[in-house]
């Protein structure tokens, strides 16, 4: 997800690469022993279907593999999903597979509310904008209607607004500089009506998704909507302010970027980049100065909303950013519901956060912080969850045990827990209580020597399999003496894919509230061939290799889905969506199905029940190096010469209907 460089979200991110757990000889080792660092390394399996399918992995070394061309009708290799691959590109339109179709759900400035105004680039308000669809959208999640059914062709739509791009949203700003940082006050609200989170109930019928006119459940929430602090931080000193002096209460959400939900049906979003909003003098001279440094919190605020709203003033509220950088829980299908922050699962750049339920019923919670050299933890409900009482679940979030991962060279994984009292989490090295563990939940898994990752993001469980897979965007910032197994490359400007396994992964009782595990590499992206390290399975066309894996999903059989954010970078292709087996012969065979307009990043792939439908959010098109409101590099997806690029939802189906991938 976009970092605070803009345009074109230069954001340097965090890379992992692991091994092979086993004690004997990887196929890793095998590749590498016969080919090059420079020769595509295109084959990574794991355990005994590695080595049996050795010799043939072996057997590839060129850049290009046996795959039919772009668009041809029959696919050769072990893969399961038969859609032809698109090639790679980079234009103003987005593209995809051959017998699918593109179809806009929603698009920023659209209604949501029943007293939305139509949009109009040219005269924006807060006002309005609270009432519409919000900007840069990201997490998407599909929740069917009636609740607690099935449905695919009717249900509530629940979407992250992570960020705004000024010099895109508005005209007459300069395409650079203090477009972003010296808003005037109308604008200032405007993008804060522009953050937070859209629910909107949507419909398919005669195969075409779109909106319910004025939906009874539909919702706007943005940075002003009034929600509750829960859990061990809520009413520590440091939570309060002088307008919520008991610290239970706050006001918005800020940067959601991923998020996911929970077995009783509610919404978790995410705060990831929330030091961008916050700034002052306070920020190098204050009493929290080196907590503020752990989180990025520096004098010159990203956004100049300060100027106008007090609480983004580290001079006048030393405590609000403290507020932010949770996760929040919300109910969809009551739009009344008050966002509760949940603060047991910790403070920091959470990109998302997926649950998996382990063998006894509790519920694990996944995350990624997302920056470079940061940890991936996960959240242990301290009770099962009750599928037959949606009241015994309603604060299930706020008892439990945060747990940071260390990854072992030798392919053994443990999840440390952060609780105070234990290990050096004291009131000697400066925490009193639990509540100053999770307000400083980085410096906490500093001092438990977590292993610092290369920008960890999505962190999903497959359903099928029970693994859990990590998406690791990249980190150029990596030096050749901080390689390690799980970072092996220095300067990784691809990132990769690594698959975290559970005791009991591959049966019934998967033990994903385990305090140990294994771990191992699914693909490490890069184009093979030219990106030093790149592995894929050996199958792998010249459309297939990625860069820089952000966001996952996985359908039904268990094959994953990965959406990428990197674009051009290095790689001078656009982002898009890929997808792999991740067991059998074609696993890791990575093909390419979707690729987005210039500018834009992939976000928040989320499919139907029935898996006849994927959804994805098309984030920050046009953001393109010298691009703006009146000359942006991409008009996508209404291409009219008085509109802007418009961050919109968008659904792809199978022309004619069936499953996604087949």
């Amino acid at each position: 997800m976009p970092d605070t460089h803009s345009p074109a979200h230069d954001r340097v991110e965090l890379e992992d690469i692991g091994s092979n757990p086993h004690p004997e000889e990887t196929i890793g080792t095998l590749i590498a022993r016969r080919l090059s660092r420079r020769a595509a390394l295109r084959g990574l399996l794991g355990g005994a279907a590695a080595m049996s399918f050795a010799d043939q992995l072996l057997a590839s070394a060129s850049p290009a593999a046996a795959q039919p061309a772009p668009g041809a009708a029959a696919v050769a290799g072990p893969s399961s999903l038969t859609f032809p691959e698109i090639a790679h590109q980079l234009t103003p339109r987005d593209a995809v597979a051959e017998g699918y179709e593109i179809q806009t759900v929603i698009r920023w400035g659209d209604p949501v509310l029943p007293d939305a105004p139509a949009f109009d680039a040219q005269r924006q308000s807060a006002a309005a904008q609270a009432a519409q669809f919000g900007y840069n959208n990201d997490y998407v999640d599909f929740f069917p209607l009636p609740r607690g059914s099935r449905n695919a062709t009717h249900g509530l739509l629940a979407v992250n607004h992570e960020y705004t791009d000024p010099q895109l949203m508005f005209p007459g700003l300069p395409e650079e500089g203090p477009a972003k940082a010296n808003p005037s006050r109308e604008q200032a609200l405007t993008e804060m009506a522009a953050h937070g989170m859209s629910v909107v109930e949507i419909r398919r019928e005669n195969g075409r998704w779109a909106p319910v006119q004025a939906g009874r459940l539909n919702r706007r929430i943005t940075a002003e909507t009034p929600m509750r602090i829960s859990g061990p931080a809520a009413g520590h000193p440091r939570m309060r302010t002088s307008v919520d002096p008991s610290g239970r209460e706050v006001l918005g959400t800020l940067n959601n970027c991923a998020g996911g939900n929970t077995p009783w049906g509610t919404v978790i979003t995410c705060e990831e980049n929330f030091n961008q909003y916050f700034g002052g003098a306070a920020a190098t001279t204050g009493d929290q100065a080196a907590a503020y440094k752990r989180y990025g919190i520096v004098e010159k605020a990203g956004y100049g909303w300060g100027q106008h709203v007090a609480r983004f003033d580290l001079a006048q509220e030393p405590n609000e950013p403290n507020r932010f950088g949770w996760v929040v829980e919300f109910d969809p299908y009551d739009p009344q519901s008050v966002p509760v922050k949940r603060t047991a699962l910790g403070r920091f750049k959470h990109e998302g956060c997926t649950h998996a339920i382990s063998a006894d019923g509790r519920v694990v919670f996944y995350s990624g912080d997302d920056e470079r050299f940061d940890y991936i933890y996960k959240f242990v409900t301290a009770r099962p969850w009750n599928p037959n009482d949606a009241a015994a679940n309603r604060d299930l979030l706020d008892e439990g045990t945060l747990y940071v991962a260390r990854l072992h060279d030798d392919g053994r994984m443990e999840w440390l827990p952060l609780v105070h009292g234990q290990g050096p989490l004291t009131e000697a090295n400066g925490f009193a209580s639990q509540g100053d563990v999770l307000i400083e939940t980085r410096r906490a898994a500093d001092l438990l020597k977590a292993t610092p990752m290369d920008r960890p993001e999505d962190v999903q469980a497959n359903p099928v399999n029970g693994r859990v897979y990590a998406m690791l965007t990249n980190n150029t910032r990596r030096k050749p003496e901080q390689v390690d197994k799980a970072n092996p490359r220095p300067t990784n400007a691809h990132g990769h894919v690594i698959e975290m396994i559970p005791p009991g992964a591959g049966t019934e009782k998967v033990d994903h509230a385990a305090t140990e595990g294994r771990w191992e590499i699914f693909l490490i992206a890069g184009r093979p061939g030219v990106d030093a390290g790149a592995q894929y399975h050996q199958g792998t066309s010249a459309e297939g290799w990625l860069s820089c894996p952000d966001n996952c999903t996985f359908d039904s059989k268990g094959r994953i889905w990965i959406s990428t954010d990197g674009a051009p970078g290095t790689s001078k292709v656009a982002d898009g969506l890929y997808a792999a087996d991740t067991a059998g012969p074609g696993r890791g065979l990575t093909r390419l199905f979707y690729q987005a307009p210039t500018g834009a990043e992939v976000c928040g792939p989320c499919f139907t029940p029935d898996d006849e439908t994927v959804f994805l959010a098309i984030q920050h098109p046009g953001d393109d190096k010298g691009s703006h409101f009146a000359e942006p590099s991409t008009r996508w997806p209404d291409f009219d010469a008085a509109t802007p690029p418009r961050p919109s939802i968008i659904a792809i189906t199978r022309k004619g209907g069936g499953v996604v991938g087949a």
